[in-house]
């Protein structure tokens, strides 16, 4: 018989709760800021901007000097690293102004993936070593919530069982670490997009690595009203010939946390996946019209799928920088309504918001 020594007092389990309700408050979701030196170039380059800390700040600004629109959507916003020290060109640092608004504040603190030998080219997510340590100094910076991103994918040989569980266990003692330091962990295990592999099959292995996530969080005593996840949608991979509707993704993803995801657990952030904006705010929509019970709020924690626009607006000039605000609000309330399964598809599809977004192999 296995025993549990209590892990965290009535106290610390009701502000992990308190904070993981207001990430996920109707209508609200996250915005995943906490692209990596190296991912920001991959999305400056495109736009012609040189990738330094200076237009990496100047960037992050468009989108954290949004007015109190942004609070009427945006629950909490992930940080990286570096982003967490910068200021505003007013003097004010990026975490007070997040704050001051009344959204969560939150910071990626995993140290990327890495491979797992004795398989074929799968991977873990290193990072633990230290996290105690980090995750204190970033509680006492302004940090309430921290993501660490599990990578798995879907082929003829993989995931294999030994990444599942490897990654599973992972992210267990990762959210384990959080909690004792007053950090609400999400919790991100994602099968990437890449493959042919049709619906079914994904159904079938983000329930495999659900149900294994959530025996690993059972297994390390993890209090789940305290934390959030982040999966992928169910859709089949990007290079299969198969095409299904917005419903039926939506059945598939609601099925399979049906199946493997508590009650307990306050919310579930989607990541975007590669989908385009528009896709990916469709099919969120549809996630929260299911007609199935979903007993945990189903939103969205978007970075690329946030931010296309904004980019492709912004073009780092100085003049085009409200425009480019203008456009984040906007994106931010259309996540906002799928999120309430209220958003009203134009079925025009134009621009930046319609370009797909998948990246093979993608990493942060």
């Amino acid at each position: 018989m296995t025993h549990q020594y209590p892990a965290l007092t009535p106290e610390q389990k009701k502000e992990l709760a308190d904070i993981a309700q207001r990430i996920v408050a109707p209508g609200k979701g996250i915005l995943a800021a906490d692209e990596s030196v190296g991912s920001m170039g991959k999305r400056l380059d495109p736009i012609g901007v040189e990738n330094t800390e200076e237009n990496r700040r100047r960037y992050r600004q468009i989108l954290f000097s949004a007015d109190k629109r942004m609070q009427q959507y945006i629950g909490g916003v992930i940080f990286f690293h570096e982003t967490m020290y910068q200021n505003s060109d007013c003097g004010t640092d990026f975490v007070q102004i997040i704050k001051r608004k009344g959204i969560v504040v939150g910071i990626k603190v995993d140290k990327g993936v890495v491979p797992l030998a004795g398989t074929d080219g799968e991977t873990t997510t290193q990072g633990l070593d230290g996290l105690a340590e980090r995750c204190a100094q970033y509680k006492k910076d302004g940090a309430d919530f921290a993501k660490w991103r599990c990578v798995l994918k879907i082929s003829e040989n993989t995931p294999s069982n030994v990444a599942i569980i490897e990654n599973a266990n992972v992210l267990a003692r990762y959210a384990s670490i959080c909690q004792q330091n007053g950090i609400v962990p999400i919790v991100e295990p994602e099968i990437l997009p890449d493959g042919d592999h049709d619906l079914k099959r994904c159904q079938y292995v983000t329930e495999k690595v659900l149900a294994a996530v959530y025996k690993a969080l059972s297994d390390h005593h993890i209090y789940l009203e305290g934390t959030l996840l982040k999966p992928n949608m169910v859709t089949a991979g990007h290079a299969s010939s198969a095409k299904y509707s917005p419903e039926e993704i939506a059945m598939a993803t609601v099925t399979a946390l049906r199946r493997t995801v508590p009650p307990a657990v306050p919310g579930v952030t989607f990541l975007s996946g590669g989908q385009s904006e528009e896709e990916a705010s469709i099919n969120l929509n549809a996630i929260n019209k299911c007609s199935l019970a979903k007993p945990w709020a189903l939103t969205f924690s978007f970075g690329r799928a946030l931010q296309a626009s904004v980019l492709d607006t912004w073009h780092g000039q100085k003049e085009n920088e409200s425009a480019a605000t203008e456009v984040f609000i906007k994106r931010a309330e259309i996540n906002s309504q799928a999120a309430l399964g209220q958003y009203e598809h134009s079925g025009l599809d134009s621009g930046a918001s319609a370009q797909s977004l998948f990246v093979e192999n993608h990493a942060y």
